[in-house]
């Protein structure tokens, strides 16, 4: 058995690990330009105009990149679009352009030493040794006819530690914010932690909420604290410390925007002169402010003095010595899958009771590092490293896991499948779901249907690496996603979602809703994005495009992994009232083995009859988008028009350029000879007279007219893997065209 001093050992060389590859290799960066040496009195201190606005901390080290050279350096100043930099060594005067790199290693610099901490005090190591081995009796008295909230509430009274499942739409939040304010009923001090502010966010005003409604809510007893604030507490500004410092401190909040004011027009003066008079009284109003800001940051400790119970992210409470040196009763961590099991260790070692809050089939933590115990300790949530995951993978839960059973969010024949399959049947429907969700399965796409399979086997071969990063797009699957959102937006859906595996995917359906759905956002919420972006979120509608298709001869990794079954549940159940996945099944049957939950799905969507096949292309579409329409690939007369109406140039990328049939070479013969004709093809056929051939392999055919209309689907017979009906799709935008046109470029 680990002792939980090699456990703290063993969390702090995987942190170690983790900083060392974020200071080789990630980063985030920024664009720094016009940089000239302001002073050099024992330090270098440099201005640089930076071209949007940079948000980083004054003091933060930062690493300045240019012409092979890098210094690490301190920010002195960083407002609006510009920022002051000090080194120890001089850059020479005058720097053109450099890139700005700030990495978020110092955060877990300081979870080391609270870790270091933590193994001088045998409490708290106590403690720790409870949330990797949870092995203890149960202590709180049970009763099979209690709701969940009281027996939450018992169980985190009388056990130190108590883990809490919450799969999605199971009143997770609502159940946490009653057992937090029952303990605040009792005078207990409770700290709400996540990884992510909107999380702590959600769950503020669940408690707040709960609070003001039973009439027991007194100011300053809540509060949330930090400064990355969501929308989500708009209505509960009287718990935000900076609320509170506005109506107790308003001298203090004025002083603060009277110095950033002066700040911000004085360093406008510096972009443009480089008087050390000026650099003086920047850095002398430097200090003024970071005096207000320490008033301010007294004004704030007590707050949290008084404060019962206080929400921040985990990386707050770590770094900020106020919630760190605290003891109290119970710490609250939502979202725990998704943080490092030694943030949660940190976390479990405040407090005498803590609920470990989260799903464990849901998406992991993220870490860069490739090392043993970095994919030990950072890359696998806490469930699972403390041995409760296991228990559900054996049939039973584990005595210290708390399960919330009844699924409120997705409309039975959605759950249906996660309920089985992801979940082992130990989750169930709540009997009011199925009704709640009626109006959003009933509309369109696909009336009356609520779990749909839109099958593209036999379509072509569109999936294709982008250029550059090598991830996966298909511009057909693309299409027809955004049909999909076209067809639920005219007929109502509220909030509409798109999700792919690969983030070349998610990026181009996001150009695509720019270019054609920009007005249709502004009342409207649709995103397009990776899976990440989704979780913890919900939708009346969305859309799983899965990518993966011919000529590709394997299945990604994002769908067959070891992730993968996280990914493809958190895609589903985003879902309220229609979850419309878009998929090749001819190519994953025979890619994708049967145990893997892709392949799961797709079996599970077949056999309940929830599939639509190819042919049915003509029934579903009702509402042809001005700027997207689909019709018969045999049918050349709207191909003719654009030809005609074409003024510069046309693009024509076939796999096979000898398969062209007689009546497209006389088409091409006839075209306007002022109309510059690129192909794009494996093979030449040199009986067409062109301007530019690129030899490029292709696997499927289009045609771009004036970088502006994209044609899909024709010609028609030099498509490889197509079966009749045979649908083209016409695209009327610049972006796809550029972007299409971008992936055949020759390589310089």
């Amino acid at each position: 058995m680990n002792s939980t001093v090699n456990y703290i050992k063993e969390w702090q060389q995987a942190l170690q690990l983790e900083i060392l590859h974020l200071k080789k290799y990630g980063s985030t960066k920024y664009l720094v330009s016009n940089g000239h040496l302001l002073s050099s009195d024992g330090s270098f201190t440099y201005f640089f105009e930076t071209g949007s606005s940079v948000k980083i901390p004054v003091g933060s080290i930062v690493r300045l990149e240019w012409g092979g050279i890098k210094q690490d350096g301190r920010v002195l100043s960083s407002e609006g679009k510009s920022i002051i930099l000090s080194f120890e060594r001089s850059l020479g005067d005058l720097i053109g352009e450099a890139f700005l790199y700030h990495d978020p290693w110092e955060l877990l610099e300081q979870l080391i030493t609270r870790l270091d901490e933590v193994k001088r005090s045998k409490k708290k190591r106590l403690r720790i040794k409870r949330l990797m081995d949870p092995s203890m009796p149960q202590k709180h008295p049970s009763s099979e006819k209690q709701s969940s909230v009281r027996e939450l509430y018992a169980r985190s009274k009388f056990n130190p530690v108590t883990f809490v499942w919450g799969p999605p739409g199971t009143g997770k939040t609502y159940t946490l914010a009653r057992t937090a304010a029952n303990h605040y009923f009792q005078g207990k001090k409770i700290l709400v932690l996540s990884h992510s502010n909107q999380a702590v966010d959600v769950l503020m005003a669940e408690i707040s909420s709960f609070i003001k409604r039973k009439e027991r809510f007194h100011e300053g007893d809540v509060l949330r604290y930090g400064s990355q604030i969501g929308e989500s507490l708009a209505i509960h500004e009287d718990i935000v410390t900076g609320q509170l410092l506005g109506k107790h401190e308003p001298d203090l909040l004025a002083d603060k925007e009277k110095l950033v004011g002066e700040k911000r027009l004085l360093k406008q003066d510096l972009a443009g002169s480089f008087s050390k008079r000026d650099t003086d009284e920047l850095l002398e109003l430097e200090k003024k402010l970071a005096r207000v800001l320490e008033k301010i940051r007294q004004k704030e400790i007590e707050f949290l003095k008084e404060a019962k119970i206080i929400g921040t992210t985990l990386a707050k409470a770590a770094k900020d010595e106020t919630l760190y040196t605290r003891e109290y009763d119970l710490i609250i961590l939502d979202e725990a899958s998704m943080a490092y099991v030694p943030q949660v260790a940190f976390a479990a070692a405040l407090s005498k009771h803590i609920l470990v809050s989260g799903d464990f089939k849901q998406l992991p933590p993220i870490a860069a590092a490739r090392d043993s115990l970095v994919k030990l300790w950072l890359k696998e949530d806490i469930f699972h490293r403390a041995g409760v995951a296991q228990s559900v993978e054996e049939g039973t839960l584990h005595p210290h896991l708390f399960l919330l059973k009844e699924q409120r969010r997705m409309h039975p024949e959605i759950s249906a499948f996660t309920n089985r399959v992801v979940y082992n049947n130990f989750v169930g429907d709540h009997e009011s779901v199925s009704m709640s969700r009626e109006s959003i399965r009933a509309a369109e796409p696909f009336a009356n249907k609520a779990s749909v399979l839109l099958d593209t086997s036999c379509s072509g071969e569109y999936c294709m690496a982008e250029r550059t990063s090598h991830s996966r797009m298909n511009l057909w699957q693309l299409l027809l996603s955004f049909q999909l959102i076209h067809e639920a937006y005219v007929d109502g859906a509220k909030s509409i979602g798109y999700v792919a595996p690969y983030r070349a995917q998610a990026e181009w359906m996001e150009k695509l809703l720019d270019d054609l759905y920009r007005n249709e956002r502004q009342t409207t919420d649709i995103i397009a994005a990776t899976v990440h972006r989704f979780q913890g979120s919900e939708r009346d509608v969305m859309v799983f495009d899965t990518v993966d298709s011919y000529p590709q001869d394997r299945a990604g990794m994002l769908l067959t992994g070891r992730e993968s079954e996280r990914l493809i549940n958190v895609a589903i159940t985003r879902t309220k009232g229609k979850f419309l996945h878009v998929c090749d099944t001819s190519f994953i049957n025979k890619h994708v083995y049967r145990s893997k939950t892709l392949r799961q799905l797709v079996d599970h969507q077949t056999h309940n009859g929830q599939v639509i096949p190819r042919k049915d292309i003509g029934k579903w579409v009702k509402h042809q988008h001005s700027r997207l329409q689909w019709m018969h690939a045999r049918k050349l007369e709207k191909v003719l028009e654009d030809l005609g109406n074409t003024n510069h140039e046309m693009i024509m990328a076939i796999p096979d350029a000898n398969l062209l049939s007689d009546d497209w070479k006389q088409i091409l013969l006839k075209r306007n000879p002022k109309v510059k004709l690129t192909i794009i093809s494996g093979k030449r056929n040199s009986d067409i007279p062109l301007h530019s051939f690129i030899s490029l392999p292709v696997s499927f055919s289009f045609i771009i007219f004036d970088k502006r209309f994209v044609w899909l689907g024709v010609p028609i017979e030099t498509n490889n893997r197509i079966q009749p009906p045979f649908i083209s799709a016409r695209l009327d935008s610049s972006i796809i065209a550029m972007e299409l046109s971008s992936q055949f470029k020759r390589n310089e």
